[in-house]
């Protein structure tokens, strides 16, 4: 009989999708080319996403309207949360978005992962991004972005075993530990970490730059394969 695993694997997906509910669309009348941008979504992150679930054989939690509107990825209170699409909302209306849209999609995936921690498991959140290659004209010249938290042990030990299977297996990509952005900044895996212990819960986010997203096309099954394969070994090897 095979030995159950001592962990378990969470993606999720919080820029999956541009979509407006239809009630809203109002708000967003002539700004079609904001919400196709970067602004809107993470262009290629749900494919992945979708596709790292399959190969990991794991469930995916997916955010289904545009940052614009609500930004899940961000802690409630935040001066980003609303966007200036969705900033000059009444309080009441701006009430409704949180508890129809914003805490639904975070109480779902926070309650997997305390699911899981209660029976015992190590749980891996893995938080799917993608990132425009350039921004305010800087170049961001490289292909993969591992974001963690430094003052947790577990989660520097698994970025960079995963940072060194990622190295050996694609050499062809550059990989990059808290860029583009630093992964102890505001967002959903810092939330959770004040929710779970470092013993309990790792939250990793995944950054791959959207011009390899489109290169990749349809040929994205080898990358999607060697990722997920890299996130296995990284894994098994934190004690």
């Amino acid at each position: 009989m095979e030995k159950p695993s001592k962990f378990r694997i969470i993606i999720t997906c919080e820029h999956a999708t541009n979509a407006v509910p239809p009630e809203y669309k109002p708000l967003y009348a002539g700004a079609e080319e904001i919400l196709n941008s970067h602004r809107g979504w993470d262009p290629g992150a749900f494919s992945l996403a979708s596709e790292l679930a399959h190969e990991l054989g794991t469930p995916l939690f997916s955010y289904p309207y545009t940052r614009l509107l609500i930004e899940p990825n961000r802690s409630a209170g935040h001066l980003k949360l609303f966007s200036e699409f969705s900033k000059s909302l009444s309080t009441t209306e701006k009430s409704v978005l949180m508890d129809e849209y914003y805490l639904p999609y975070r109480n779902r995936v926070e309650n997997e992962i305390g699911k899981h921690i209660s029976k015992g498991k190590l749980v891996l959140h893995l938080s799917v991004h993608s990132f425009t290659p350039e921004l305010d004209g800087a170049l961001r010249n490289f292909e993969i972005g591992i974001l963690y938290d430094p003052k947790r042990s577990s989660e520097k030990a698994f970025s960079s075993n995963l940072k060194q299977r990622l190295c050996f297996l694609l050499p062809e990509y550059r990989v990059c530990m808290n860029r583009p952005y630093k992964g102890s900044s505001d967002g959903f895996t810092t939330a959770l970490r004040r929710q779970f212990r470092a013993t309990d819960y790792l939250g990793i986010e995944l950054e791959v730059n959207q011009k390899l997203l489109s290169d990749l096309l349809n040929t994205q099954t080898r990358f999607t394969d060697i990722v997920a394969r890299s996130v296995r070994d990284a894994m098994a090897m934190i004690p």
